[in-house]
Formats: C-alpha cells, sequence, structure tokens
C-alpha cells in the first residue's frame, strides 16, 4: 500500500507551510513515529513524524519550497516492491493537491514537542540557543554520533545557525548524504530568497530595486492585522511618570530583571482590578478569561514579528517572571516555540520605548480586546500641583481596545490604576 504524506496543520492560524528540510531521503526506510521532514509553520520549525512504517518513496515538495495545509508532499510505500508504483502514481499528484482538505488521513502528525530546529549562532561561533543547548538537524544529529563528530564544535550553515548534515559531513570528512531523487511531474518552484538574519526586522541584504516574497512569518502577520482592521478600535494616551519604576529597575537589574519583566508584571496586576480589559470577544458575547497570559511583541531577525506569553503574570514573582521572559525570546528567535506559548496571550505589549519612540499606536491582535503601546521613559519638566517646577522621568503609553467590549471610560480607569501604581508603589512588584 501507498501512503500520502500531506503537510499538516501546525497551528489554527497555519494555511500553507514552508519545508525546512527532509530528514529521510528517497528510498530510506521510515519507522512509525520517526521523524521525516522539518516544516516551517507561520511561528516555528517543528518535526514531523510519520504514522506509518515503510519506505520513503518519492518527494513531491522539496526543502524550501511551500504547499498548502493537507496537500501531498510526498509519498510512502510499505514495501521497496511498491517504491517503483509510488513513482509512477507520484504524476498524478502534480507536486501536491492544490485543494486542502480539512483533516488529512492518518500519514503523518506534528507531535506537541517543537523540534530543535534553527537559531542564531553565538558569539563563539556555536550552534546554540540561549540555553545552550545544540540545534541540529535530526540527520545532523545520527551523523555526528556515527562519525563521533562534536556538535558544539561545529558552526551551522543552515537557517539561524542551525547545523544541518552537510556541517557535519564536511566535518567528518565524509560525504554520505543520499541525493533526493525529483519527482516526476512535480513543479519545482524558486526557492525563497536567503536573507542575512539581524536583530530587527529589516533584511541586511535588500538591493535597491529588488522585490523579495514575504516569509512565512510575514504572511501570518498580514492575515492576522488586516482581520484586525475589521474590529472597531479606539486609542486612549496617559503619561506616566516613571521616576519610582526607573530606581527599582537599578536596584534589581543586576538580579536578572528586565524592564520588559517589570512593565508585563504592572500590567497583569492591574488588570486583577480590570477584567474587562483583560476579556475577548466571541459571537455577540465577551469572555472572560480566566488567566492574566502578557503577551508581548518581539521582532524577528527576518522580518515579522511574534508575541510570545507570559502566561499567568499576575501569579509570577519578577524574578522568575525575568527568567521565563528570557527564555521565552531566546526561543522565539530560534522559532523554537511551541503554539501554546505564543498564542495564549489575552493582552498584548508592545514596547518600542528602548528605541526612542515617545508614542505610537497599536494595531489590536486578533482575539483580544486590548494592547497597550509604551514609549521611551525621557527627563521631562513638569509642575506639580503648587506650580513649582521640577524634572521627572515620563513615559507616554497608548492603549488600543475593541469598542465591542472595553468603553472609553474604562480604558481609562485601567491605565489610571496602572500608572497609580507605577508611581506610587512600584516595590510593590518585587513581591
Amino acid at each position: 500500500m501507498i501512503h500520502d504524506i500531506f503537510m499538516p496543520a501546525l497551528s489554527s492560524t497555519m494555511t500553507e507551510g514552508k519545508i525546512v528540510e527532509w530528514t529521510k531521503s528517497p528510498g530510506e526506510k521510515v519507522e512509525k513515529g520517526e521523524t521525516v521532514l522539518v516544516v516551517e509553520s507561520d511561528k516555528a520549525d517543528m518535526d514531523v513524524e510519520s504514522f506509518n512504517e515503510g519506505y520513503l518513496a518519492v518527494i513531491l515538495v522539496e526543502a524550501g519550497q511551500e504547499a498548502p495545509v493537507g496537500s501531498a508532499i510526498a509519498l510512502i510505500a510499505e514495501t521497496e516492491a511498491e517504491i517503483e508504483e509510488a513513482k509512477k502514481q507520484a504524476s498524478s499528484h502534480q507536486g501536491g493537491s492544490s485543494d486542502p482538505v480539512e483533516a488529512p488521513p492518518a500519514a503523518v502528525t506534528a507531535p506537541a514537542k517543537v523540534a530543535t530546529a534553527s537559531t542564531t549562532t553565538t558569539a563563539t561561533g556555536n550552534s546554540s540557543n540561549g540555553s545552550g543547548r545544540i540545534v541540529a538537524s535530526p540527520r545532523a544529529k545520527k551523523l555526528a554520533k556515527k562519525f563521533s563528530v562534536d556538535l558544539k564544535t561545529l558552526k551551522g550553515s543552515g537557517p539561524y545557525g542551525r547545523i544541518t548534515a552537510a556541517d557535519v559531513e564536511q566535518a567528518s570528512g565524509k560525504a554520505v548524504t543520499a541525493p533526493a531523487a525529483k519527482p516526476m511531474t512535480a513543479p519545482i518552484a524558486a526557492p525563497a530568497p536567503s536573507i542575512t538574519p539581524i536583530p530587527v526586522a529589516a533584511p541586511a541584504s535588500v538591493t535597491p530595486g529588488e522585490t523579495v516574497p514575504l516569509n512565512t512569518l510575514q504572511k501570518a502577520v498580514v492575515q492576522n492585522m488586516v482581520a484586525s482592521l475589521q474590529v472597531p478600535t479606539y486609542h486612549v494616551a496617559y503619561t506616566i511618570t516613571t521616576d519610582a519604576l526607573d530606581k527599582l529597575y537599578k536596584q534589581i537589574k543586576p538580579k536578572g530583571v528586565t524592564m520588559t519583566a517589570l512593565l508585563a508584571k504592572a500590567i497583569a496586576v492591574t488588570l486583577k482590578q480590570h477584567p474587562v480589559v483583560n476579556a475577548s470577544y466571541s459571537q455577540d458575547a465577551i469572555s472572560y478569561n480566566s488567566e492574566i497570559n502578557i503577551a508581548v511583541a518581539v521582532a524577528m531577525p527576518d522580518g515579522g514579528l511574534i508575541t510570545p506569553v507570559l502566561r499567568n503574570a499576575d501569579q509570577m514573582d519578577i524574578y522568575s517572571l525575568s527568567r521565563t521572559w528570557k527564555d521565552l525570546v531566546n526561543r522565539s528567535r530560534a522559532k523554537q516555540l511551541k503554539p501554546e506559548e505564543y498564542s495564549t496571550g489575552t493582552f498584548t505589549l508592545s514596547n518600542l520605548g528602548m528605541f526612542g519612540v515617545d508614542t505610537f499606536d497599536a494595531i489590536l491582535p486578533t482575539g483580544q480586546g486590548s494592547i497597550l503601546a509604551v514609549g521611551g521613559s525621557k527627563p521631562q519638566l513638569v509642575a506639580d500641583d503648587s506650580g513649582m517646577m521640577g524634572v521627572k522621568r515620563q513615559m507616554k503609553v497608548n492603549i488600543t481596545c475593541d469598542h465591542r467590549i472595553i468603553y472609553g471610560a474604562q480604558a481609562a480607569a485601567f491605565l489610571k490604576d496602572l500608572a497609580t501604581l507605577v508611581e506610587t508603589n512600584a516595590q510593590s512588584l518585587t513581591l
């Protein structure tokens, strides 16, 4: 029997996926539950495992190409004798079905665990994420073990510094990767242009006049933002004095606390008093979320953004919150987040203050009722109630709200209480 391998849906918003790497070559034996390929969804790279035992007969969609969710991307033959028959069947697929199906047959599945996938290269040249784990493809790990190659000594040539099988082969001086068989009639799409990752979401290798296709993450951002513009929103701005918060930050920064974690904690504590600001709209009803999960916008090195989520931020101490945040950022830029780590936010924080921005309007994320845009904290000449002048550090925040859920007075009350906490009781954020 011959089984199709379908492009799996790795998230609720995913409509197509890009194949990062095939970990098996045509003709190789495939065990049930074994990783067959790595797929780039809209937010992360994930291993895809086989439901069937057999032989990878034909690859219909090569690494670097994209395919719609539910379309056929390869064929698995149960026996070696059926490989030739599978190659004949490949012509009927034409590189995968153009019509996605809602629930593809049991050919492959994406495991809950995110693949140990691409990441940035450290200053020492080794491919690892922030926790020190080596990031390599499954086949690279297998070859490294076979040839006794220490992955820690290698610099990955794959996306985001990922160690590939070719890197291991080069280090060992042996070339064993079987050439991938060409599908009989599958069209060959042009691979996405290579863009050098840099700290902010602006490609460094773009040439003026060049047209660069959107990557998978950028397409997802476009889709979500267009949907967000259908929501009736409004903005409310507020100026907050940050002297007490800045003083606290200087005290606890040596302990690993970040300003993002402080802001997230302050927002989460305030949201406990304003559940409607933490709510979402759902079919002519307001859903009051049982958790306070703060999503924070992070720019991706190769374009687009992602919003890692600090779950139950109101219940975590500031030190645990900061450690969690650093880990989320490292893994988000390495495309290693699990779906629940970027899709469960109930309120979003977008901070551009570190770029010197005074104020900006943020677009409301889909499925949420509010997003807070935070500008930079700067010295300002301020008059107190008695008319005396003095210099205080202040930042401007600007909240975007779904008017179907939150009214102006409710948004203003939330900002007032947030300001009171930051200005007069910042020390409580460490409790």
